[in-house]
């Protein structure tokens, strides 16, 4: 079973809570606080590992939550933070936000990672709030909460060498002759329909992964048939063996399905067109296909005089052994980073922040009612660390809203003495000139 696409969800830890809490101690008159604070949630890490080679283990499983930070603790004693949840994907996984279709990662080494997940910050206990004027604060904050996303998993093939060409040009059975890979073969279109891959072996210690690739057609770059599911697995073939049907035993001329997989190649991503290509001119056991390959090298001349003709027959294995040695010579001569460079910037996503102006207001109010709703993120946010169940916090909390001018817009919009005032799930009484009860 391949699997070269999963959608999965990401939480980090949330925080570990801070603490309430004041020395008791023997012979130690007014000891004051000693409330800790929570420990950090743990991270969502990817990591590459080598010996996976499909995305199929997140088809079963598709949540993954780190745990959470441990809670304060007496004697000011900070909570442990909470261990990172390190989950393993193949090489070649780029990791795509599924919301903004950012770029997350394109993660293509063993052992690279990143953090597409970070665990909430631990909350402060009561010894962090400690003051001159309070040195005993009863005030404590919520461990903030790790953030969480749906992310898109894509697969691309990591392979030197990747066969293209038309359906039943030949590709699944040339992989099968030069490598120990068994490929569903058969003689109808799109017998392929995920990549296979195959290592071909040249002898002292010199070998190669070489990909099948779904079958290509005309328009794939826009979807058609295999489309993108195939187009996606060639960007990361450092080389492109392009597999025509020298025979034409389809109906079709050899140079046209040339240059309608090339222009498919070329639409979907201009660099492809600058790979290193090589044309496995197969089926030269057929009748007709010394003539086709005379007309197809003096075409193919004219447009691309640097790529090389390799008659092959994968039928009579003819020919497969210099094809072999000609792609491992064009290896040689490449970089091994030259795919992961040029990869990392082919699918371009342009990405829109709305970009807050400072000038303008953290919240807005509407009413409903005889009651008036504070919508904020930010305060919102704020009341979610703070723990009110104290009556310091409640007055941190009142003297919050004043400084960001709560009060003021309240007062305008007609607020008096007992009118209820509402933020997110919280409600509470407006008190003119004094804090919120």
């Amino acid at each position: 079973m391949f699997v070269d696409k999963a959608k999965i969800y990401v939480k980090g830890g949330d925080g570990g809570d801070g603490l309430v809490a004041f020395r008791r101690e023997k012979y130690v008159p007014n000891g004051g606080p000693a409330g800790g604070d929570g420990g950090r949630g743990g991270d969502v890490i990817f990591r590459v590992d080598e010996g996976l080679r499909t995305l199929v283990d997140f088809r079963y499983q598709k949540h993954f939550k780190a745990p959470r930070g441990i809670k304060g603790r007496n004697k000011s004693q900070h909570g442990a933070n909470a261990e990172h949840m390190i989950v393993r994907v193949p090489p070649g996984t780029v990791v795509v936000d599924d919301d903004t279709q950012e770029v997350i990662a394109d993660l293509t080494r063993h052992g690279q990672q990143v953090v597409v997940a970070k665990g909430g910050r631990g909350g402060r206990g009561n010894t962090r709030f400690a003051t001159p004027t309070n040195p005993a604060p009863e005030l404590a904050e919520n461990g903030e909460e790790g953030r969480e996303r749906w992310v898109v998993l894509e697969l691309k093939v990591m392979a030197d060498v990747g066969l293209v060409g038309f359906p039943s040009v030949g590709k699944s059975t040339l992989l099968s002759v030069v490598t120990s890979a068994k490929p569903k073969i058969g003689a109808y279109h799109f017998t392929t329909i995920t990549p296979n891959l195959g290592l071909v072996d040249m002898g002292d210690g010199q070998s190669f992964v070489m990909a099948d690739l779904p079958g290509l057609i005309e328009g794939a770059h826009t979807g058609v048939g295999l489309g993108h599911e195939f187009l996606r697995h060639v960007e990361r073939t450092r080389i492109i063996l392009h597999v025509v049907d020298m025979a034409g035993t389809e109906g079709r001329d050899p140079f046209e399905d040339w240059v309608k997989i090339n222009d498919e190649l070329k639409l979907y991503n201009e660099k492809l067109a600058e790979r290193p290509q090589i044309v496995a001119a197969n089926k030269m056991d057929m009748p007709e296909a010394e003539e086709y390959l005379a007309a197809f090298r003096t075409q193919l001349a004219e447009v691309r005089p640097d790529i090389e003709i390799m008659p092959i027959s994968s039928l009579t294995r003819e020919g497969i052994q210099e094809l072999m040695y000609k792609a491992l010579e064009v290896l040689d001569q490449l970089p091994e980073e030259i795919e992961v460079e040029e990869v990392a910037q082919v699918q371009e996503r342009k990405i829109y922040r709305f970009d807050k102006k400072g000038d303008e207001p953290q919240f807005t109010i509407r009413r409903e009612n005889e009651t008036y709703v504070v919508e904020s993120e930010a305060i919102e946010r704020m009341m979610k660390r703070m723990q009110m169940n104290t009556h310091d916090a409640i007055l941190r909390f009142a003297n919050t809203l004043r400084k960001m001018g709560v009060d003021d817009a309240l007062r305008k919009r007609g607020a008096k003495d007992g009118t209820i005032i509402r933020i997110a799930d919280f409600e509470f009484e407006f008190v003119e000139g004094s804090s919120y009860y």
